[in-house]
């Protein structure tokens, strides 16, 4: 099972709030890029469906690092199955009709030059990264504040956000600290930087 198909099951079956089926029908509309496209322009998933990869691989490492006893016993993070899917497969949703194909000149193994293509950013919704996400769910169902929270500031520390407004909110809300570390896993070690 590829995917979108495996993204497509943990959905159908873990997330089933009101209005789960109509951003599900977004996502596969032609309006919507999510399943093709990638994850970033030249790092973690840089190909076509690497975000719906991606986006599986946060949720198994998310469900996997709440399976700790530890995570239940001393932090009390204890999620339902939706809260885990919904917060894990859809983080990214900032970058659905975000990346473009473009084309450059470059050498090829013979030492000629043709044009490559390769993908940029154009983001004709400049709403930030995790709060663009929330924005984009929210137009479709209710988050809890916890779930909000753990969207917007799912890039922890790597993000452009001011370093105290991140502890606090990973203080606040253990849910967004356990997101980011999952979203760090699944980008540093199951995906990583692609080799030249």
């Amino acid at each position: 099972m590829g995917a979108k198909e495996t993204f497509i099951e943990i959905y159908e079956s873990k997330i089933t709030r009101s209005g789960a089926g109509k951003l599900l029908d977004y996502l596969k509309s032609d309006a919507c890029d999510f399943f093709t496209a990638p994850s970033s322009t030249r790092f973690h998933g840089s190909y076509e469906g690497g975000l719906v990869e991606h986006s599986v691989n946060v949720y198994q490492c998310l469900a996997d690092y709440l399976t700790r006893p530890r995570t239940k016993e001393v932090y009390n993070m204890d999620y339902s199955e939706e809260t885990v899917a919904l917060v894990a497969l859809l983080h990214d949703l900032c970058k659905i009709n975000f990346y473009k194909t473009d084309y450059r000149n470059a050498k090829n193994a013979q030492g000629q030059w043709e044009k490559v293509p390769y993908y940029t950013i154009d983001d004709t919704l400049p709403y930030g990264h995790g709060e663009k996400s929330v924005y984009i769910i929210s137009g479709f169902m209710r988050l809890s504040r916890e779930e909000a929270f753990a969207i917007r500031y799912h890039m922890g520390f790597s993000g452009i956000e001011d370093k105290n407004s991140i502890g606090k909110a990973f203080e606040m809300f253990p849910l967004a600290f356990a997101l980011s570390v999952a979203d760090m896993e699944a980008t540093y070690y199951l995906e990583g930087t692609p080799q030249k």
